[in-house]
């Protein structure tokens, strides 16, 4: 889409694809790229549920995103007002990006450092090829993690482990990244983005307001009391129970008809 300038957008087969796109710059990122990210994902929100069933977030030429721009920082005069400022209206992006109301799945392929990292692993389900690599950057030009990193990592990783992981600055490759649960999995170098957008496409035959609701009671699980969870979970089986999707599914179960929405199905054949 022409309005664009720091990333692709596309959406096809109800998937909608962010590919981040400064390859020159590892796909650092920009003022021009935040503001495209806004954009996109205000279409993804608007059409969620109706056009687009998932949401692929990925990076062009061998990288899936460098965080910020080290060299612009160089010659960096802003305030830590300014800075904090600036953090604060980038939140509303990763925000949107851990809680919009449908799976979302991030496809890494290269590196992922510092706010890069971070902003994949808002994804539901982070895929990454062989060469993926992922990085707490920060401590190496003596920052703190931003982007959500503070929230995700220790939920995905354990507190010790997000220590060493933001202590360190130690790179992380695909199949430590897989062991430690930093990643659901990996993926062929050569067949990347078939595969996930064959994994997002599963979804587009469940009921995208039932994850939605599951989401957002899940991401705030960790942060609630027991009694707060169960009247969530009240209120949204309630609407869960009286979708048009829902009576479809009884029907289709009580007529001994197969299930529209049959994950292991769906993915035979597949290995996952």
């Amino acid at each position: 889409m022409s309005e664009f300038t720091h990333i692709l957008f596309d959406i096809s087969e109800e998937i909608a694809t962010i590919t981040l796109n400064r390859p020159e710059a590892r796909n650092a990122l920009s003022p021009e790229m935040r503001d495209d990210m806004r954009a996109a994902l205000k279409v993804v929100k608007r059409e969620t549920g109706e056009g687009v069933k998932a949401l692929i977030l990925t990076g062009a030429g061998g990288a899936f995103c460098a965080g910020g721009d080290v060299k612009a920082m160089a010659s960096n005069e802003r305030t830590s007002r300014d800075i904090r400022r600036g953090l604060r209206a980038d939140h509303d992006i990763i925000y949107d990006l851990m809680n919009i109301e449908l799976p979302m799945i991030s496809l890494v392929d290269g590196p992922a450092a510092g706010a890069g990292c971070n902003m994949a692993l808002a994804a539901d389900f982070v895929l990454a090829t062989p060469r993926g690599m992922f990085m707490q950057a920060f401590g190496r030009i003596g920052a703190v993690p931003d982007w959500g990193g503070f929230f995700v990592l220790p939920r995905l990783v354990g507190l010790q482990k997000a220590k060493e992981l933001v202590y360190t600055a130690k790179k992380v490759g695909a199949e430590e990244a897989k062991q430690i649960g930093l990643i659901l999995d990996i993926v062929g170098q050569d067949t990347a983005m078939a595969e996930a957008r064959e994994f997002a496409g599963r979804f587009r035959l469940a009921s995208t307001a039932a994850i939605g609701m599951s989401k957002n009671i899940l991401n705030q699980s960790f942060n609630l009391d027991h009694r707060t969870v169960l009247d969530l979970e009240a209120d949204a089986q309630g609407m869960a129970l009286t979708s048009p999707y829902h009576r479809e599914a009884v029907r289709r179960f009580t007529a001994k008809e197969p299930a529209v929405f049959d994950w292991e199905k769906l993915s035979e054949g597949r290995g996952r």
